[in-house]
């Protein structure tokens, strides 16, 4: 299976930048250090991709420390520089083989002995590929090798070390040695709360991973093969973790998985992975023993714990959701009306082709379950548009669908042909130029259903949670992407209310980080914190309030 290279590379920012997004602003979770050395290592990170990604770069980052190695940010003054991959999507690739090129090209021009890592989804998946392709590479590592990075760094760094010089006649030259590469067919690792951790998240949030893998046989998606089967942390680990986080100062857990529904299904004695059915996935519900754990035994716990905070769900399945989940959300008050349930489509053909075990009415009935037992809830969605075998047709009725259900955040995937899928071999593959404008169709829509919602939201009150003085950049608008969560916001209108005085950038309940819209708040508030606002105004995806 070749590896997709990009077919043009896209501008990415500089080492430089990338060094400033990822600069370090929590505490490790466990401060010990150990084996530190007088002269201590140093290791410049860039991570890429989805959070969970973020989640293994801050394992890795809180494990160099504690093994007395020196985490910076000037790439310029790292002995080793590791590049965490996304392999999610063509475009996800393209960013990380650019990134890789651009690290080998400035390590060339700044530090020529400094060693080079490749670690997350796209050494992974193209284990046997990536160290013939790309020799400038010291060490690629995977999913399992996320504990052992401090190892891997020194040996990467000896692998550097023995190059031969670029300054030597070619006859006295040494054949180079081939790349490090150490990775696992089907991941097993797993962190847990004793797991040295290094947060690059705001002090007020972080993302908690409650599991790892995923069982689902979606044809259109390359993660179990990446990420290997799911499995689950236990749930006192979690409420352990939880707790650290929370005496921290943490105001926002962001429960975070490949499958938040299924967390805990596999802990049952004698678990199959033949539970991803709506039918076959309740069943095994309710036959949990009195002490088996699942998502809503998990929600339950976190609300329990003391404090002044948010528990955020992501990443829910749409045939894993019970009335027992839904009544649990309902009565837990800490945790966030808000739900992330990716559809991906409404139409009974393309959700079969797409193997998401849920029809569409199905999905109706699911979503009028949920906004009638939960008062008050955002429902956030995604959906693939140009999948093979989308026809006019069928593209119409989830553009009615998307009119008629008027979601509170929606995002929209161009169909991404991945090898290795069963989509990948599909017939009736779709033009990629059709592909867009469905994207942009399907958009349009949804730009102006949250209009019209945010228009509505004018002169309500809103509890916010503080992120940081909002820049001119902010105030002007952004083009926000995601990997995961599609195509969010696109040459949003410029507002003329927000010219004249300094904002504070903050989110609701209804705004999970980096991935939805945002309150624009005048004046100064606590960062990090709590406050009540009243909506004055709002944009295409974003509203504007005042202090109360």
């Amino acid at each position: 299976m070749p590896l997709p290279m990009p077919i043009c590379f896209r501008l990415i920012p500089t080492l430089d930048f990338i060094f400033g997004i990822t600069r370090l602003s929590g505490p490790v979770t466990r401060s010990s250090q150990r084996n530190a050395v007088a002269a201590p290592t140093r290791v410049g990170l860039i991570s890429l991709g989805c959070a969970k990604n973020l989640v293994d770069a801050e394992v890795m980052l809180g494990s160099l420390m504690a093994d007395g190695l020196e985490i910076t940010n000037e790439p310029a003054e790292a002995d080793a520089l590791i590049v965490n991959t996304c392999s999610f999507i063509d475009t996800a690739q393209e960013e990380s083989v650019n990134t890789i090129l651009e690290s080998a090209e400035y390590r060339e021009a700044k530090r020529p002995g400094q060693a080079l890592i490749v670690s997350g989804c796209l050494s992974q998946r193209f284990r046997k590929q990536l160290p013939k392709l790309m020799p400038e590479v010291d060490a690629f590592m995977g999913v399992d090798q996320i504990a052992d990075i401090s190892r891997i760094v020194r040996e990467a760094i000896d692998h550097r070390a023995e190059q031969p010089s670029r300054g030597a006649p070619k006859r006295a030259r040494k054949k180079a040695p081939a790349p490090i590469s150490e990775i696992h067919s089907r991941p097993e690792y797993v962190p847990d709360v004793e797991t040295p951790r290094f947060r690059l998240t705001p002090r007020h949030m972080a993302y908690v991973k409650i599991a790892e893998g995923c069982n689902h046989p979606c044809s259109f998606c390359i993660i179990p093969r990446m990420r290997g089967s799911h499995r689950s942390r236990p749930q006192a680990d979690l409420i352990a973790e939880a707790q650290q986080l929370i005496d921290q100062g943490v105001k926002e857990l962001n429960l975070i998985s490949q499958d938040s529904t299924y967390y805990g299904m596999d802990l049952r004695p004698g678990h199959r992975r033949t539970i991803s059915s709506p039918e076959n996935f309740a069943r095994a519900n309710a036959d949990l023993p009195a002490d088996g754990a699942n998502l809503s035994t998990l929600l339950h716990a976190l609300d329990k714990l003391q404090g002044d905070f948010w528990i955020r769900l992501l990443y829910t399945h749409p045939a894993h959701w019970t009335d027992e989940l839904i009544q649990t959300i309902a009565d837990c008050p800490k945790v966030a009306r808000y739900v992330d349930i990716p559809l991906q489509h409404i139409h009974d053909v393309m959700l079969e082709r797409m193997r998401r075990e849920t029809d569409g009415q199905y999905i109706r009935d699911l979503i009028s379950r949920i906004r009638d037992g939960i008062p008050g809830i955002a429902l956030r969605t995604t959906f693939i548009v140009g999948f093979p075998g989308e026809t006019e047709k069928r593209f119409e009725a989830l553009l009615e669908f998307i009119r008629e259900t008027k979601f509170e955040r929606l995002g929209v995937f161009a169909y991404s042909k991945e090898d290795g899928t069963r989509a990948g071999g599909m017939r009736g593959q779709i033009p990629d130029a059709v592909k867009k404008e469905r994207c942009a169709a399907a958009m349009a829509e949804q730009k102006k259903i949250s209009r019209t919602r945010g228009k509505a939201k004018v002169g309500t009150k809103l509890n916010v949670l503080a992120e940081r003085l909002a820049t001119d950049a902010d105030l002007k608008g952004a083009d926000i992407r995601s990997w995961e969560h599609g195509h969010m916001r696109d040459n949003a209108r410029k507002s003329p209310k927000l010219d004249a005085a300094q904002y504070t950038l903050t989110r609701g309940e209804a705004d999970a980080p980096d991935i939805d819209g945002r309150v624009y708040v005048k004046g100064e508030l606590p960062l990090g914190d709590f406050s009540w606002v009243r909506v004055v105004g709002y944009t295409d995806y974003d509203l504007i309030a005042e202090r109360m």
